[in-house]
């Protein structure tokens, strides 16, 4: 072992320190003769530096536990190079007192979408001293990119910096991430600031490989902006296939096809998405981008009309993730699937297909909403809040505490409150509001917009009782954020009734001196402002009057004009049989000599009288011709008597 380290020692003193090929092969060249850990380790350095990691890993097999152990940094990169992210790691951790194996943990984090823990090890190593120059810098670009990703998987209370500040905007990396993180918390225009202004801190060499990816990134946010013309314009100037990075260049093609509001071809849209390079280990999407493009490639499934496979290809999902869920992911696929089985049906069509499946997944939010959505998109509110009300009853009726958080979810509530807020029902509103403050008041962490909403909804409510709950609400708020207007203002406007001292306690209000400066109070009660005010009673009593004044009164009816006949004399009896029909009445005579005679002819089964004209004794078979015979003699004889005349 000692000839051939010597023997490796003379082999490096001829390679210049950039020449890893020239190493390499001196390396390939001594371990033919000697297999010993020392060549392998300089092989395994040199693959690294020649951006060869497969190869390095066979390196790794091939010298077996002696090597991992000797050189466990460089084994903790090539497992993480090869995407191989849980096992390096797993490698970095085992390192103690090491920034390299640090560095190495929090980005392998970072790969895994465990965020929190990247996030961590960073601060952890900001905090201590930076040995080298450029690291200090790398920390503050990788802190920003963790930043980011937390605030795109709603874990935005895990990070200490919120505003970008002067710092951020002296270098492209930096501004581009502050611009990420803006877009995740959905201040889009500040986004779409920070991403201009990282393209200009480009130079000529990054703009080959950075542009693309911001240009990206900007078309995303135009269509999320709705600037529409823009972000045509923008996707004319970004050539997909360009682009080095392959996980890129499948968000570009993605977004691509996304601009369009119409899709002219869905089947050459289809081909496209569909037709992307398969990405490695080291290349994948993050979670967040590959459901995106997940949902995007079934939507253009369904207007090709595949859908067969969109309902097999979702339901897989769907029992993958049982519900309830509030995963946006999960929900946005049970849309997919219950449209597929709709087959595109919207209105009464589509609600026919949809709630045979609502009864089978009768905890399906996704599937809720979409039946709530088709019955306000037909005006029949009524029976969206019926299908609302089914949901949280079988939220309700559930044990598990996830459950429960799912019923008094913030977007759910919302949903809740809007319905009602159709039909005016603002005593349900405030009666949701109030029971999801309660069951969130005793959560570590509790959404503040839903507390806002509640406290704000009892303030506003004449009962006296909705009082006390407003109280503990923006209590609560403001002990959790003294520096809030909206929670100081809340508690000063709830603790009024009860303690004029606590508007000093209240901080950022402005003074209500400066509110009333302009105000003349004498000439508003001049102009007729009551005083005293009304009780609440009285209050109510007056409206009720005014509305039953203010009631509008039925239209009178218009008496037509009578309508008389022109030969009409009021000193004569009228016809008591006018009502009758023409035919039924005594004075009717039918037009033509024969007529009468006719209808006398029609009837069958007659009795003919004896003694008539001969022949009566014939029976029944001569009853036809004993009848024909008087008929011909009376029209003859009528004729003859009228011609006479």
């Amino acid at each position: 072992m000692a000839g051939g380290a010597q023997s490796l020692s003379k082999l490096l003193e001829r390679a210049t320190i950039n020449d890893h090929e020239e190493i390499l092969k001196l390396c390939n060249t001594s371990l033919k003769q000697s297999k010993n850990l020392g060549t392998l380790h300089a092989k395994l350095v040199a693959l690294l530096n020649l951006e060869r990691y497969e190869d390095a890993l066979r390196v790794l097999e091939d010298g077996g536990e002696e090597l991992k152990n000797g050189a466990e940094l460089e084994n903790a990169y090539t497992l993480y190079r090869n995407g191989q992210f849980s096992e390096a790691r797993k490698v970095a951790k085992g390192i103690k007192d090491d920034r390299g194996a640090r560095h190495m943990e929090a980005q392998a984090s970072y790969r895994l979408e465990d965020f929190e823990q990247s996030a961590l090890v960073y601060r952890g190593l900001a905090e201590t001293h930076a040995p080298l120059d450029d690291e200090e810098n790398d920390i503050k670009i990788n802190v920003g990119a963790v930043d980011a990703q937390l605030e795109w998987t709603r874990q935005g209370h895990l990070v200490h910096k919120r505003k970008p500040d002067r710092e951020d905007l002296e270098a492209f990396e930096t501004a581009y991430n502050a611009a990420c993180a803006s877009i995740a918390r959905g201040e889009l225009g500040q986004g779409e600031v920070l991403l201009k202004r990282s393209r200009g801190d480009l130079s000529d060499a990054e703009k080959v490989a950075e542009l693309l990816p911001i240009q990206v990134q900007q078309l995303y946010v135009l269509v999320r902006l709705g600037k529409t013309k823009d972000a045509v314009n923008l996707a004319t100037q970004i050539t997909a296939k360009d682009i080095p990075d392959a996980s890129t260049q499948q968000v570009a093609y993605n977004n691509s096809v996304s601009t369009s509001k119409e899709v002219q071809n869905p089947y050459l849209s289809h081909r496209l998405v569909h037709d992307t390079t398969t990405l490695s280990k080291s290349e994948k999407l993050f979670t967040i981008q590959s459901n995106i493009i997940k949902e995007n490639k079934f939507i253009l499934d369904l207007l090709v009309s595949k859908y067969a496979g969109v309902i097999k290809s979702t339901s897989k999902i769907l029992d993958s993730n049982p519900s309830p869920t509030i995963s946006s992911h999960v929900n946005n696929v049970s849309v997919l699937n219950a449209t597929a089985h709709a087959q595109f049906q919207l209105g009464k069509f589509g609600v026919k297909h949809m709630l045979p499946l609502l009864e089978k997944r009768p905890l399906d939010v996704g599937l809720a909403m979409v039946v709530i959505q088709l019955y306000i998109l037909t005006n029949n509110h009524g029976s969206a809040i019926t299908v609302m009300k089914s949901l949280l009853k079988h939220l309700e009726a559930s044990t598990s505490p996830n459950d429960q958080d799912i019923r008094f979810a913030p977007g759910l509530v919302a949903a809740v409150v809007s319905l009602y807020t159709l039909q005016g029902r603002k005593t349900q509103i405030t009666t949701e509001l109030a029971k999801a403050a309660l069951y969130w008041r005793h959560k570590s962490r509790p959404p503040k917009s839903l507390l806002q909403a509640a406290g704000t909804a009892l303030l506003d409510s004449d009962k006296v009782d909705d009082q006390a709950p407003a109280r503990e609400i923006f209590s609560t708020l403001h002990e959790q954020d003294a520096d809030s207007k909206i929670a100081n203002a809340g508690y000063v406007a709830a603790h009024a009734h009860t303690s004029t001292s606590v508007a000093n306690e209240a901080k950022g209000l402005t003074p209500v001196s400066r509110l009333i400066a302009g105000i003349d109070v004498s000439a508003l009660e001049e102009s007729g402002v009551p005083q005293p005010c009304l009780g609440a009673d009285a209050a109510k009593a007056a409206s009720r009057k005014r509305v039953l004044e203010e009631k509008p009164k039925p239209a009178k009816k218009r008496l037509r004009k009578s309508r008389l006949p022109k030969d009409y004399d009021p000193n004569k009896a009228p016809d008591p049989e006018r009502w009758l029909p023409f035919r039924e009445r005594s004075s009717y005579r039918p037009k033509g000599r024969k007529g009468r005679q006719k209808v006398a002819g029609l009837t069958q089964g007659g009795v003919e009288k004896g003694g008539e004209a001969g022949g009566g004794t014939s029976g029944k078979g001569g009853e036809g011709v004993v009848k024909a015979a008087v008929g011909g003699a009376a029209g003859k004889a009528k004729n003859k008597k009228k011609s006479k005349k």
